[in-house]
């Protein structure tokens, strides 16, 4: 089936797979940074509501879709659920819900394309004299954290008359008011698969009920306006487009400071609409018969009159429709703003925490919206900025020369922070758990062992990963140096993380400082976080290694959540590169001594390192008897023997240990635990891949040895492990082999199988698989430090002409960068466009030339 999809307004690059309707496991993620989402599947459904800050898989509103009624010129009207069929299995008990309409007709097929952050679903189907495409998306903005953090999403159906006489159309969106519902209460474990249809028959929370779903109109001409035009549009009905019209989802029942406070708006910008703001109220599924036959009668909804709210355990559907009559071969625009407003979540990771001032706290969105309307208003009064800047987002990203494996793992990954992974505070933190089970967050804390191999944030919104710097430690490190690698005193300063410091998220912690002040080249913001830093430094020279050879080899906890014992490879190298950084920062902060100190120790243990683990062909831990101590890994080969040094890389920390072993090391990672079928492979661990499958297993045992308890952890696949290995065999020359070990993670994820948007580990939208940005700038050659005001491309993969495209960004703006060859001289000619933000003065050096941008954008 094609990947390239045409009736949409944007341009798509082609790259990347297409997913038909039977792909039950594909669901594109609608929503903004901190704002839960809803998820749009692959048959052109909403599922996945996860607005109600905490996570939903499975939870799908009843009465919610939309539906078309077509009725050409002296023909006979067509209506149809604008879904594709649903697929099997029908296994339920009692057959398929009225209320999720089962038994009402759809249309026979459709086709997801995705390029993240923009989706579209392009529906077939014969009995309809017009072809529709759902265009779908919520604006993505890197640098601009607060519009990339709208709790909304934008849904356009553009449709197109097939015939030679004149068309009528409507698009129905339906939604049930959710409000009161078990399932939207934090906390609340409603089930995988729920729809809440317990709480809808009479048996649900005494909050259900009260709904009031309204109809409302607000002219926008005292906005900022800033809407596309549509084709074809005269200025008699643009002046219509300035006013917004909608229904909003409320209840009179819910106090504003309870966890189950909310509300949902569905508006557009179209001016002939037609409203059903309340379904009827009756008994069995009359209201469901009732809208059915309304539609399907005229194309035009009919307003019952309610006036009340509905009664207690009673919930109400409403209707938002759209008219428009085409032209023949005519294309018009139907479009509708979902936008949501759930403010407050527990001032606490899953219940309020000890000592708390009050039992909840806001999310960033509430600082600037008052309700859902106000969310849908801003959207309507920006939206030809919001959506231009997202799709120079796209297009600078997918128009890159890197292989689509490669543009498919970054940009799948970047929903982890707009999942219900990720919140943020209304005090400007950003907090993430490690995962998500299917109605709960999955290990607390903003897991410094586990966000160590993240960097997508950093890159894309660096201002939102520094705030995890400060909490880390500012807030979390002790007097004496030991760091909560799990965070909360953000909720109260009664928390305490009574458990071992974990040693490579605590020593990767100083490493992303560096990272992040060369990202910003903010000296106060490093000049603040130093003494800390310097603290944490100090305790693991102290707690860790016990003989004074700047070796870790005491009690190590860390990422496989269990402690490593003697000197190995995974925290050794951590400890030369939190040296090594610290001695950039000291310089950086004109602190000479400290510098020195920090530069001597690094080389130090750098050697002592490289001495004592490498057995010749890769690093190994060093025990005397590896089953002393339960879960060691011993000789070894541990996939994660050399992630300090893939980030070493990517930070522009140099080499930890002697190249040629470096990259002995890495060759040997991918020989031995690279596997191409797993229909042999014996795990009695967690499995996450299958029969024929590929993947990189976290650690082998070439030369034998293998403890009788390795760590617990050894015979799994993480995505997140497996693209940092692919990051640094990039580094090291062996682009083939990265780019198997990539392709491998991406079949893996093929709509089928798994959700392409949802890499799991322990939890769905694991923060580990966001390491997959480093292959964007390992590929690039990507250099940066905007506190010396430069940055570089050294490409590693241009084409035989020379040629080369990538996006890029740090802290100060984003952009291409672009190389070709002159035909006349031969020469590489390099090219560094700004799109967003301000380089002016920075230097810039690639393809053997050096240029400072005069002004912001100059390139």
């Amino acid at each position: 089936m094609s990947n390239v999809i045409r009736n949409t307004r944007w341009q798509w690059s082609g790259k990347l797979r297409s997913y038909p309707s039977t792909a039950s496991q594909a669901a594109f993620l609608l929503g903004g940074i901190g704002t839960g989402n809803v998820s749009l599947g692959a048959r052109g459904e909403l599922r996945d509501w996860e607005i109600f800050n905490h996570p939903g898989k499975g939870v799908r509103l009843l009465n919610t879709h939309f539906a078309i009624w077509v009725r050409p010129q002296g023909g006979q009207p067509v209506t149809r659920i604008l879904e594709a069929r649903l697929n099997p299995p029908f296994n339920q008990s009692h057959g398929v819900d009225p209320r999720l309409a089962g038994g009402l007709p759809r249309l026979a097929a459709a086709t997801l394309y995705a390029e993240y952050p923009l989706v579209a679903v392009a529906f077939q189907d014969d009995s309809l004299p017009v072809t529709v495409t759902l265009e779908a998306f919520t604006p993505f903005i890197p640098l601009n954290p607060d519009d990339s953090g709208i709790p909304g999403a934008v849904l356009r159906y553009r449709v197109q008359n097939q015939r030679d006489v004149p068309v009528e159309v409507t698009i129905v969106g339906s939604m049930m008011n959710p409000l009161g519902q078990p399932w939207t209460h934090v906390g609340v474990n409603a089930g995988a698969g729920s729809t809440g249809a317990g709480g809808c028959c009479g048996g649900g929370q005494s909050l259900v009920g009260g709904h009031v779903n309204q109809f409302r109109e607000q002219d926008l001409r005292a906005q900022q306006l800033d809407k596309p035009s549509e084709p074809g549009t005269s200025d008699a009905e643009s002046s219509h487009a300035l006013r917004l019209r909608g229904l909003h989802f409320t209840s009179c029942r819910i106090p504003a400071d309870c966890l189950a406070f909310g509300n949902l708006t569905l508006a557009t910008l179209n001016p002939d609409v037609t409203v059903k703001p309340t379904w009827l109220r009756a008994s069995w599924w009359d209201d469901v018969r009732d809208f059915w036959d309304d539609l399907e009668s005229d194309g035009r909804l009919t307003d019952l009159g309610y006036s009340e709210p509905s009664a207690d355990n009673r919930f109400d559907t409403g209707s938002l429709g759209i008219c428009q009559v085409l032209a023949p071969g005519e294309t018009k625009e139907f479009t509708f703003l979902l936008s949501w407003y759930f403010p407050n979540r527990p001032r606490g990771w899953d219940a309020p925490a000890a000592g708390a001032p009050s039992p909840v706290i806001r999310n960033h969105y509430a600082k600037r919206f008052a309700d859902s309307w106000e969310v849908a208003v801003y959207l309507a009064a920006n939206l030809g900025r919001l959506e231009r800047e997202t799709v120079a987002f796209h297009d600078a990203f997918f128009a890159s020369t890197l292989p689509p494996a490669v543009l498919d793992a970054a940009s799948a990954n970047i929903t982890v922070l707009r999942s219900p992974t990720c919140f943020w505070l209304e005090n400007g933190f950003f907090m993430g758990w490690e995962g998500c089970t299917d109605d709960a967050g999955c290990c607390h804390g903003n897991c410094t062992h586990v966000w160590n191999y993240a960097q997508t944030l950093a890159f894309l919104f660096p201002s939102l990963e520094r705030s995890m710097r400060v909490l880390e430690l500012a807030q979390e490190t002790a007097a004496d140096g030991k760091m909560a690698f799990r965070v909360g005193k953000v909720f109260s300063p009664e928390y305490r993380w009574d458990f071992h410091a974990a040693a490579d998220g605590q020593l990767g912690t100083i490493m992303r400082l560096y990272r992040d002040f060369k990202l910003s080249g903010d000296r106060q913001f490093l000049a603040s976080l130093w003494e800390p830093a310097r603290r944490a430094l100090d305790y693991a020279l102290s707690c860790w290694d016990t003989d004074g050879d700047l070796v870790p080899d005491g009690q190590q906890h860390n990422t496989y959540d269990i402690e490593l014992y003697g000197p190995n490879p995974l925290t050794a190298f951590f400890m030369v590169g939190a040296l090594r950084a610290a001695a950039e920062m000291a310089e950086a902060l004109g602190d000479a001594e400290a510098a020195r100190e920090y530069t001597q120790k690094a080389e130090k243990a750098a050697s002592r390192a490289d001495a004592l683990l490498f057995n010749g062909e890769y690093y190994e831990q060093r025990l005397t008897d590896v089953n002393e101590h339960k879960y060691q890994f011993g000789s070894g080969c541990l996939s994660d023997q050399l992630l300090a040094q893939t980030e070493a890389h990517l930070y522009g920390l140099g080499y930890l240990a002697p190249r040629e072993h470096v990259r002995s090391a890495a060759k040997a990672i991918v020989r031995w635990n690279f596997r191409h079928t797993f229909s042999d492979h014996v795990n009695t661990q967690r499995a996450y891949v299958f029969n024929d499958e590929e993947g990189l297993l976290l650690c082998t045992w070439p030369r034998g040895g293998r403890p009788h308890f390795p760590f617990p952890y050894s015979d799994e696949v993480w995505t997140g492990i497996e693209y940092e290995v692919a990051t640094l065999l990039v580094y090291e020359g062996l682009v083939k082999e990265a780019l198997a070990i990539v392709k491998a993670v991406r079949d893996r994820h093929d709509g089928v199988r798994r959700n392409p948007w949802n890499e799991v580990e322990c939890g769905h939208h694991y923060a580990r698989s966001m390491a997959s940005w480093g292959l964007v700038v390992a590929l690039a050659g990507f250099t940066f430090d905007m506190a010396r005001g430069e940055m570089g491309f050294a490409p590693v993969q241009p084409t035989a002409d020379g040629e080369f495209q990538c996006f890029w960004s740090t802290g100060k703006g984003w952009g291409v960068y672009r190389q070709r060859r002159d035909t006349t001289t031969g020469q590489i000619v390099p090219e560094v466009q700004v799109l967003y933000g301000d380089l002016a003065g920075v230097r810039v050096r690639a393809a053997g030339r050096e240029w400072t941008f005069a002004t912001k954008s100059e390139g």
